[in-house]
């Protein structure tokens, strides 16, 4: 009886982790995560390779040198940011850089003071790992966009079949050269033009399926997100202190 019992539950669990993933709200700030990474992501690669490509090009007037401290300096809050996000949205352990978590910051305009920071800034670790996370929230954020985007639309117009057919606008699925085409209007040959209501109700069943699998690759991408930024900021062995 025991031994029944136990699959029966394991597989009720997992039939209820399937079709429960739009009723919890982690699935929904996970959405909120990734919707996020595509304009920060562009965001901050756009900012840093300004202020690096800046910098770099006045070092031979010395100016570039605080330009490319303050740069460093405004990776390591990006760094800060993204691990607040993952600890807020995600609900991950995600440390702050190193010389967030100390509070590091020069006290006035004294040089000692300056220089003590801008050494902080500079062999911290995460300083450096910080840099690598804004390339790779970059690319992150444009993966996902286009992911999700590709995802979503055909779920919704997969759900949207019995709309189409209500208004005599059938739907077909076809077959194009560069791939399965599924729209109101297609460039191929159709493989399935469903004109009728029952018809659509089955694309509609599908549509359903498919949208469960997309709210579960939100999920799924969120958390390769959130661990890769926690690999990437962990490296000082931090106890995930927030900044």
């Amino acid at each position: 009886m025991t031994r029944t019992a136990a699959p029966d539950r394991s597989l009720t669990d997992s039939l209820r982790g399937f079709f429960g993933v739009p009723f919890r709200g982690q699935t929904y700030r996970s959405l909120a995560y990734l919707l996020l990474s595509f304009p920060l992501g562009l965001a901050y690669f756009v900012a840093v390779t300004v202020g690096v490509a800046t910098g770099v090009g006045l070092l031979i007037t010395l100016v570039g040198v605080p330009i490319l401290l303050v740069t460093l300096y405004g990776v390591t809050l990006i760094a800060g940011f993204e691990a607040s996000l993952a600890r807020h949205l995600l609900g991950m352990d995600v440390p702050a850089p190193e010389c967030l978590q100390r509070g590091d910051a020069a006290d006035g305009w004294d040089p000692g003071s300056i220089l003590a920071w801008a050494r902080t800034v500079v062999t911290a670790p995460t300083t450096w790992t910080a840099l690598v996370l804004v390339g790779v929230k970059f690319v992150f954020g444009l993966t996902a966009f286009a992911v999700l985007s590709a995802a979503a639309t055909v779920s919704l117009v997969l759900l949207a079949a019995p709309i189409a057919v209500l208004t005599d606008v059938p739907l077909q699925v076809a077959s194009a050269t560069d791939g399965l085409t599924v729209g109101i209007v297609s460039r191929g040959q159709p493989l399935w033009v469903a004109e009728t209501l029952p018809e659509a109700a089955a694309l509609a069943v599908v549509g359903a399926f498919a949208t469960l699998l997309t709210l579960h690759l939100v999920n799924g991408l969120a958390t390769f997100g959130g661990v890769s930024t926690a690999a990437l900021l962990d490296v000082d062995g931090s106890d995930g202190t927030p900044a």
